[in-house]
């Protein structure tokens, strides 16, 4: 939801006109898919497609401003008054021999169209002129009981595009609904078929189910249904998901795995950051995901091991990384005994000063004749931690502890 509902409004009213236009000129024209679906459920549509029997060509003439974004599919995208309508000609798909796209299509019917569709509550249509809907697969009825169906054969389905696996769960997680028995079989069935979809689009659609509110339900269904082995490329599991579970809503994707990883971790695994690694590989994370992801796992393995035995300086080097409180709130869900105490020594950090700026600098050193090279960024250090520690009131005293170490370390020299 919270999708402003005067720019949903306005919007709309576009995708009326266009679908009105099209009408007017003799043509057969629906809104079609998660516009429809989401009106249903009450919920407030973020993009509104049109599906008319009217061919490309002819939306290009009659509405202007269009162009197309898939030309052999019939899908052009016409922009009136800032917005954006995908508008698209009924059609039927031939083979998808290449798991993804059809080797052909050819211009039909609405009923072709929309039993072309992956599942039935995304193959409706609403006509908004007349405000009604056309149902043609049983969707509005999957919709009030709460079902994720494949149109048709449900293994003919999702052999065309073994990625609609995926899908099913992110809007069963989504909606809260269930997958209707014969999809979930299917999807059973054919889990190793995902082995053969790029692990870019794999790793899109795992990144959007673990970024959602009810990431924890889709981690479940992936599990239950054998999906997780081809998506992290590792062994299936129906792991407890009691980390995952309790994150905040909000929680950033980097923080979902994390806590989905330590959720998974068995007797005998290899170490978590291995894991982590052979993670970003199979879902192809970008370097900032894995970066906080790795993070994220170092500093929980603190929190849980050394942290207490940390000296001040130390402990504050560690409490002032962005992902600190991420891993805080994965030890939280596992542990809040401990983690009320890391959460109790972080207040009292913060108290002291968890990142005062540094009293000197290195234009500082070099000002007392010291030169650039491997042992002045140990003085900056070692100075900066006494200040962490609360041992140093001002910058002479800072000067002064430089001095003191610079010299000590040209004597042991």
């Amino acid at each position: 939801m919270g999708t402003d509902r005067s720019i949903d409004t306005d919007l709309r009213a576009v995708a009326v006109e266009i679908v009105r236009d099209l009408t007017e000129a003799g043509f057969v024209a629906y809104f079609a898919g998660g516009s429809v679906r989401d009106r249903l459920m009450g919920r407030t549509p973020t993009d509104y497609d049109v599906a008319t029997d009217a061919r490309p060509e002819a939306v290009g003439d009659l509405l202007g401003n269009a162009h197309y974004v898939g030309e052999a599919f019939g899908v052009m995208l016409v922009r009136r008054r800032g917005h954006l309508v995908h508008v698209a000609t009924f059609r039927t798909d031939g083979v998808y021999s290449d798991g993804r796209h059809p080797d052909s299509v050819s211009f039909s019917d609405a009923r072709h169209d929309a039993e072309r569709r992956d599942f039935t509550i995304n193959g409706l249509f609403e006509d908004p002129l007349k405000d009604t809907i056309i149902d043609l697969v049983g969707g509005q009825a999957d919709v009030e009981a709460g079902l994720i169906r494949a149109i048709g054969d449900p293994h003919d389905r999702l052999r065309e595009d073994a990625l609609r696996m995926l899908r099913a769960v992110r809007f069963a997680a989504r909606f809260e609904f269930e997958i209707e028995e014969g999809t979930a079989e299917a999807i059973r069935a054919g889990a190793g078929d995902l082995r053969g979809v790029s692990r870019e689009r794999i790793g899109e659609e795992l990144k959007r189910m673990l970024s959602h509110a009810n990431r924890v339900t889709a981690a479940r269904w992936l599990q239950k249904l054998g999906l997780d082995r081809a998506v992290l490329e590792g062994s299936a599991r129906t792991a407890e998901t009691i980390r995952l579970g309790r994150l905040p809503s909000d929680a950033p994707y980097p923080t979902a795995l994390a806590a989905w990883l330590l959720d998974r971790a068995e007797p005998g695994d290899e170490p978590p950051m291995d894991r982590a690694l052979r993670w970003s590989r199979a879902l192809l994370l970008s370097n900032a995901d894995q970066d906080s992801l790795c993070r994220t796992l170092a500093i929980h393995e603190t929190l849980t091991g050394t942290w207490a035995g940390l000296g001040i300086a130390a402990q504050k080097r560690v409490a002032v990384r962005p992902e600190f409180q991420q891993a805080l709130v994965i030890l939280e869900a596992a542990d809040p005994d401990v983690a009320g105490g890391v959460q109790d020594r972080f207040q009292e950090l913060v108290r002291t000063g968890l990142a005062p700026s540094p009293l000197i600098t290195g234009d500082d050193l070099i000002d007392i004749g010291l030169s650039p090279g491997p042992a002045f960024g140990g003085v900056l250090d070692a100075v900066y931690d006494a200040q962490l520690e609360g041992g140093l009131r001002d910058r002479d005293e800072a000067m002064a502890l430089a001095r003191a170490i610079s010299e000590s370390d040209e004597a042991g020299l």
